[in-house]
Protein backbone atom coordinates (compact mmCIF):
# COMPACT_ATOMS: atom_id res chain seq x y z
CA UNK A 1 0.00 0.00 0.00
CA UNK A 2 1.21 3.48 -0.81
CA UNK A 3 0.22 6.90 0.48
CA UNK A 4 -0.84 9.47 -2.10
CA UNK A 5 -1.26 13.20 -1.47
CA UNK A 6 -4.33 15.16 -2.59
CA UNK A 7 -5.33 18.81 -2.17
CA UNK A 8 -8.91 19.94 -1.65
CA UNK A 9 -9.64 23.53 -2.68
CA UNK A 10 -11.74 24.01 0.47
CA UNK A 11 -10.05 21.97 3.21
CA UNK A 12 -6.45 21.70 2.01
CA UNK A 13 -4.16 18.66 1.78
CA UNK A 14 -5.01 15.11 2.82
CA UNK A 15 -3.56 11.65 2.19
CA UNK A 16 -5.16 8.63 0.57
CA UNK A 17 -3.85 5.08 0.98
CA UNK A 18 -4.22 2.87 -2.09
CA UNK A 19 -2.44 -0.02 -3.75
CA UNK A 20 0.65 1.09 -5.64
CA UNK A 21 -0.21 2.31 -9.14
CA UNK A 22 -3.98 2.35 -8.57
CA UNK A 23 -4.44 5.87 -7.17
CA UNK A 24 -6.94 7.95 -9.17
CA UNK A 25 -6.11 11.43 -10.45
CA UNK A 26 -8.93 12.87 -8.33
CA UNK A 27 -9.97 11.79 -4.86
CA UNK A 28 -12.86 12.59 -2.56
CA UNK A 29 -12.10 14.92 0.34
CA UNK A 30 -12.88 13.11 3.64
CA UNK A 31 -14.16 16.34 5.26
CA UNK A 32 -16.38 17.95 2.62
CA UNK A 33 -16.72 15.15 0.00
CA UNK A 34 -15.62 17.51 -2.79
CA UNK A 35 -13.35 16.24 -5.56
CA UNK A 36 -9.65 16.93 -4.94
CA UNK A 37 -6.71 16.81 -7.34
CA UNK A 38 -3.73 14.57 -6.79
CA UNK A 39 -0.51 16.36 -5.78
CA UNK A 40 2.84 15.00 -6.93
CA UNK A 41 5.35 14.77 -4.09
CA UNK A 42 8.75 13.11 -3.70
CA UNK A 43 8.64 9.62 -2.20
CA UNK A 44 8.67 9.51 1.59
CA UNK A 45 11.63 7.21 2.03
CA UNK A 46 13.26 8.63 5.15
CA UNK A 47 10.58 10.19 7.32
CA UNK A 48 11.94 8.70 10.57
CA UNK A 49 14.57 10.53 12.58
CA UNK A 50 18.12 9.05 12.60
CA UNK A 51 18.00 7.98 16.27
CA UNK A 52 14.85 5.93 15.72
CA UNK A 53 16.32 4.29 12.61
CA UNK A 54 19.54 3.44 14.51
CA UNK A 55 17.47 1.81 17.26
CA UNK A 56 15.50 -0.23 14.73
CA UNK A 57 18.71 -1.32 12.98
CA UNK A 58 20.39 -2.36 16.23
CA UNK A 59 17.29 -4.29 17.30
CA UNK A 60 17.25 -6.18 14.01
CA UNK A 61 20.98 -6.92 14.32
CA UNK A 62 20.64 -8.37 17.83
CA UNK A 63 17.65 -10.46 16.75
CA UNK A 64 19.78 -12.16 14.12
CA UNK A 65 23.09 -12.22 16.03
CA UNK A 66 22.46 -11.96 19.80
CA UNK A 67 25.37 -10.96 22.01
CA UNK A 68 26.79 -13.85 23.99
CA UNK A 69 27.58 -13.06 27.61
CA UNK A 70 30.74 -14.78 28.84
CA UNK A 71 31.01 -13.27 32.33
CA UNK A 72 28.93 -11.68 35.05
CA UNK A 73 28.77 -7.90 35.11
CA UNK A 74 31.19 -6.23 37.52
CA UNK A 75 29.81 -6.01 41.02
CA UNK A 76 30.60 -6.29 44.69
CA UNK A 77 31.81 -9.56 46.14
CA UNK A 78 29.98 -10.72 49.25
CA UNK A 79 31.41 -12.69 52.22
CA UNK A 80 31.02 -16.02 50.46
CA UNK A 81 33.10 -14.86 47.50
CA UNK A 82 30.24 -14.66 45.02
CA UNK A 83 29.22 -11.55 43.15
CA UNK A 84 26.40 -9.72 44.91
CA UNK A 85 23.46 -8.50 42.86
CA UNK A 86 23.54 -4.77 42.36
CA UNK A 87 20.30 -3.24 43.57
CA UNK A 88 18.47 -0.59 41.63
CA UNK A 89 17.89 2.36 44.01
CA UNK A 90 14.61 3.21 42.27
CA UNK A 91 13.17 -0.14 43.35
CA UNK A 92 13.62 0.76 47.04
CA UNK A 93 10.76 3.27 46.73
CA UNK A 94 8.25 0.62 45.69
CA UNK A 95 5.81 -0.66 48.32
CA UNK A 96 6.63 -4.01 49.86
CA UNK A 97 4.03 -6.82 50.03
Amino acid sequence: MATYAYRCTTDGPFDLVAAMGTAPQTGTCPRCAAPARRVWTPPRLSTADPRRMALIDSTKATAERPEVVTALPPGRVDRRGSVAIQRNPALAKLPRP
